[in-house]
């Protein structure tokens, strides 16, 4: 596929007599040709950064697109912007297919005052831009069309059986199975798999356990606040496999994941009206998609990369549990890295029933959520008497009498290092409940 992409912008570039790129819908570099200029205003800082980097970063991207990029059906021409780093003006062809942008391609404009393409030529690159359109398109739907081998490897048991789900997805993806992917929740996801996802190898939607959705209980206490005991099963999830470059360019997972966020806050009539434009350089779709999945809890989660899919069923129980714990701790934010979420890495895999341990049952009652949320952040603290004294906003000598109540409530002695850890886990957990 690579190939077919790179031979059609060597057929576009030597219909213009300029070297052209490729980039899909996120500014994520696909292919480019041979420049050989001497021409040091050719390559200015945004052109080289896409090349060397192979992607775009948000402030240009949001740049090129306030002239009406995304929404174009022909060659579109930007004038040089020496501060924004465009020492040359560009022409860009809009990759489209049935309607749907997806894709650029860009070329150098020619300096003021000498002969650019003529429209025939124009005309005629924008026919290869069609063609570059049905692949990207026809590669977008394949991922898509994975989604029964990628579901089965994810809800596979152990053992042969998910030896047999894993060959029978790698089988599906071809050369490209043994890539290095990324495994992405997102909590909760109700309807069917989107059509396509950008860099996505496979989409599908999972029917999630018992007692482990996302957007369950948000602190100490509430779980005893909603009632009965384990809830039923949980809201499906959207599972994605992304492919990656390198481990460490999860820019762009992470910028197709954000824009999943508001899709599913609006399909669960929870969502605003905003969507994920992105007019200016200060906010953009990642902003707008924090925004609207903080305030209606669809989260998301990551998992590490992975190199081929033996890993992957771990992968996915990874990107769960950082679902999970983004939705029971907004600090981390709607979408969370599986590689920074601390303790809730094992308590996630623990949590799949509401807290009832004895000893905490009592202070996690509705009545006690003062006292929970006392406890867990002086536990937060290291016991840090002073420092949890401030974070709470109380005097010292105020929370000492509720640790004394709380070992009344609790039998435990908050000296003690076990029971401490006891009481640490189960205000944790309480979150995921």
């Amino acid at each position: 596929m690579k190939g077919d992409y790179q031979d059609l912008v060597d057929e576009i570039s030597a219909l213009l007599g300029a070297p052209a790129t490729l980039e899909n819908r996120d500014f994520r570099l696909i292919a480019f040709g041979a420049h050989d200029s001497d021409d040091d205003l050719a390559m200015d800082p945004v052109r080289t950064r896409s090349i060397l980097t192979r992607q775009s970063t948000a402030a240009v991207r949001s740049w090129f697109e306030g002239f009406g990029i995304a929404r174009a059906t022909g060659p579109v021409r930007i004038p040089a912007a020496p501060d924004a780093g465009v020492f040359r003006g560009r022409i860009c062809l809009p990759v489209r297919y049935r309607g749907i942008v997806q894709g650029y391609v860009w070329l150098l404009d020619q300096e003021p005052g000498k002969p650019g393409p003529g429209p025939a030529a124009l005309d005629a690159a924008m026919e290869v831009a069609q063609r570059i359109g049905v692949l990207l398109a026809e590669e977008a739907k394949a991922g898509a069309n994975l989604s029964r081998e990628f579901l089965a490897v994810l809800t596979a048991g152990r053992g042969w059986q998910q030896d047999m789900a894993v060959a029978a997805l790698r089988v599906a993806l071809g050369p490209g199975g043994d890539g290095l992917h990324v495994a992405v929740c997102v909590a909760p996801w109700p309807g069917e798999a989107p059509a396509s996802v950008p860099g996505a190898a496979a989409v599908c939607v999972v029917p999630r356990r018992g007692g482990g959705e996302p957007g369950g209980a948000a602190g100490p206490g509430a779980a005893a606040a909603a009632g009965a005991g384990p809830e039923p099963a949980g809201e499906p999830a959207l599972a994605v496999l992304l492919r990656l470059r390198s481990t460490d360019a999860l820019a762009p997972a992470l910028a197709a994941v954000a824009r999943l966020l508001p899709r599913a806050a609006e399909a669960t009539g929870t969502g605003g009206k905003g969507g994920t434009g992105g007019g200016g350089t200060g906010g953009g779709p990642a902003a707008t998609s924090t925004a609207a999945a903080t305030a209606h809890r669809v989260t998301a989660g990551v998992a590490d990369p992975v190199r081929g899919l033996a890993d992957l069923p771990a992968a996915w129980e990874q990107a769960v549990a950082a679902a999970r714990a983004a939705a029971a701790q907004p600090r981390f934010g709607p979408v969370a890295q599986w590689s920074g979420i601390g303790p809730y890495r094992l308590l996630a895999t623990l949590a799949a029933d509401p807290v009832d341990d004895p000893a905490a049952r009592t202070l996690l009652a509705p009545a006690n959520r003062e006292l929970a949320r006392t406890t867990e952040v002086f536990l937060d603290c290291a016991g840090q008497a002073g420092r949890a004294a401030a974070a709470l906003g109380i005097h010292r000598q105020t929370l000492y009498y509720r640790l004394a109540r709380v070992e009344q409530l609790t039998g435990l002695d908050l000296d003690e290092g076990e029971d401490r850890l006891l009481l640490h886990m189960a205000l944790k957990t309480s979150r995921l409940a």
